[in-house]
């Protein structure tokens, strides 16, 4: 078997992946119930709330493709980057399902400059915020600077209604 059952009750198929088996509801779920870091946290943070933080910070051309940047992780999951460096497979897959997520979303295929210098600026801010490695430089961090915001954690539901909602914000569905 190479497929799961996603919550709307889509067959999500790795070795084939449609855009049809790709809903926002889904993605909203899943990765409103997904931990960043590897869950390595104190409290519960997910990558929900970080895609709609980071949809706040870019200019609003660009606000619906940083939503969507994490949404390939709805269905592969959030692999924590030294990791995921180690799995070329891994990569490969995800990209094509990234991909199948652009098109079906009307996004560029390959993230944006403004998108991925946002995505770094959230990193810095949750390095901050929630308490992660205190003390400790990232390399990738140097430069980079803080968000103009401070992180609260909202639980899992609380991040999916905020998700779906800033969708609608900016899709006007």
């Amino acid at each position: 078997m190479t497929w799961i059952n996603t919550l709307s009750g889509a067959h999500f198929d790795y070795r084939d992946p449609q855009p049809e088996s790709i809903c926002i509801e889904d993605i909203a779920t899943a990765l409103s119930n997904e931990c960043r870091f590897a869950g390595h946290l104190p409290q519960f943070y997910s990558v929900a709330q970080h895609s709609i933080l980071t949809s706040r910070i870019v200019p609003p051309a660009f606000a619906l493709e940083a939503l969507l940047h994490d949404a390939a992780e709805a269905y592969c999951k959030d692999i924590p980057s030294p990791l995921k460096s180690l799995l070329p497979d891994y990569q490969t897959i995800e990209a094509g399902i990234e991909s199948i997520v652009r098109n079906k979303y009307g996004l560029p295929p390959e993230m944006s400059p403004e998108v991925k210098r946002a995505d770094l600026i959230m990193l810095a801010t949750e390095k901050r915020d929630l308490g992660i490695d205190e003390g400790i430089t990232w390399p990738m961090l140097v430069g980079v600077p803080l968000a103009d915001i401070i992180i609260i954690p909202l639980t899992n539901i609380q991040a999916k209604h905020a998700f779906v909602r800033r969708w609608h914000e900016l899709t006007a569905e």
